[in-house]
């Protein structure tokens, strides 16, 4: 993507962005709704054509190609599935349209059922699934074709939390079993950081960070992406503004050595037990509020309330902070 805008009207959707994936590679558009990461997709499938910028594909210039002669499909939240059709019909429906024979077309069809984990299921109707089978059965279709890049916009959005976690883990591994490039898009960090090769963070139409998901997380380029990305503590001291993770942050026995440690004091103004860990919220005396979390290893108190207005002492390896700049940076400004 080179320097690829999107605008309507007066409204920049998209605000000259430029983007380079690898062939192979789990790329994933991640921001706040109204970012542009949506809009940024439908230009890649076709759907939406570029106000200025170009795409290229494997080095082609893809402008002006219609969406169906594009070597990308696209897999959508809501599954897209015909239900007149059975699952074996859904999946072969893209090769039954290009005039693929039909020995070809079910010898393809069932290679990519299994790559979903899903054979012997081709003469079932999607309304005899799960929701998390009919998502495999939307990635089975958009697989058979074997396209260059898969574009997936949010598709997991309609699961809940436990079947999204381990479609999260399915997903990453089929990736990698079919090595086509997927674009995927999101605006949940967590998914991100836990499928990624790389991560674009997107903002206000423009990209604020391009990084390895361990890079993003603990070394954000600005404020927005270490607000955005995860939970981060933001603090100015002398003059200095930098963030710090709530994991790196630990309650001090104030009658024992620092070890190193730069420490302040406060009062607990929040506490909330989250099963495996509490979290923390603290009032510093010299000013702002710091989240820390402590793992549940050996049980908490069933009276969390009980901890509220207490004084503590709070501390943090200085190495764990991040000085960060205002709220975004223009993207030649991103390292």
């Amino acid at each position: 993507m080179d320097n690829l805008t999107k605008r309507y009207g007066e409204v920049e959707a998209v605000a000259g962005i430029n983007l380079e994936i690898q062939q192979g590679e789990f790329f994933t558009l991640l921001g706040p709704s109204g970012s542009g990461k949506t809009t940024t997709l439908r230009m890649i499938a076709g759907f939406e054509e570029p106000t200025a910028g170009r795409i290229e594909l494997a080095g082609e210039d893809v402008g002006g190609v219609p969406p169906y002669e594009r070597a990308v499909n696209t897999v959508f939240q809501d599954y897209a599935l015909f239900p007149h059709m059975s699952v074996g019909q859904n999946v072969e429906y893209g090769l039954r349209v290009s005039g693929t024979s039909k020995a070809e077309r079910a010898k393809r069809r069932d290679e990519a059922l299994e790559m979903v984990r899903l054979p012997g299921y081709a003469d079932r109707r999607p309304s005899e699934l799960s929701g998390g089978q009919r998502q495999r059965v939307a990635l089975a279709r958009a697989i058979v074709n074997r396209p260059k890049v898969l574009l997936l916009d949010e598709p997991l959005g309609a699961l809940d939390l436990k079947l999204r976690e381990q479609m999260q883990v399915e997903l990453k591994t089929i990736q990698g079993e079919v090595g086509i490039t997927f674009v995927y898009v999101t605006h949940d960090q967590d998914e991100a950081l836990t499928m990624s090769d790389r991560i674009a963070v997107f903002n206000d139409g423009r990209v604020e960070q391009v990084s390895v998901p361990v890079e993003l997380y603990e070394r954000p380029g600005n404020e927005f992406v270490a607000g955005f990305v995860g939970v981060s503590n933001l603090l100015e001291r002398d003059g200095e503004r930098f963030t710090i993770r709530p994991e790196k942050v630990q309650l001090v026995d104030p009658t024992a050595t620092p070890n190193g440690l730069r420490t302040e004091h406060g009062r607990i103004a929040d506490v909330a037990y989250a099963g495996m860990l509490t979290r923390y919220t603290v009032a510093l005396d010299a000013g702002g509020e710091l989240q820390l979390v402590r793992q549940n290893v050996e049980g908490t108190s069933l009276d969390a309330a009980s901890e509220r207005g207490k004084e503590v002492l709070v501390g943090w390896r200085p190495e764990h902070t991040v000085v960060v700049p205002g709220k975004s940076t223009t993207e030649e400004e991103v390292p």
